[in-house]
């Protein structure tokens, strides 16, 4: 299958289709505990990562999380 390309945080990146967004994360070297994701402009919830395919087009904001007091 060709890569597809997707925008993540303003910059333009390419996966295999038929990735899952914990899988994307993984692949770019992210820790999916310790961030938080907004999809297509939506904050997208934990519970629905593992069902969410990453597709053509998609736009994903990555912020992660820090620790600290």
């Amino acid at each position: 299958m060709p890569p597809i390309t997707l925008t993540v945080n303003g910059e333009s990146k390419q996966c295999q289709s038929g990735r899952s967004l914990p899988q994307f994360l993984e692949e770019i070297g992210l820790n999916p505990r310790l961030i938080a994701v907004e999809y297509n402009g939506e904050i997208l919830h934990r519970q629905y990562w593992e069902n969410t395919q990453i597709k053509e087009g998609d736009n994903l904001e990555i912020v992660t999380i820090v620790g600290g007091g």
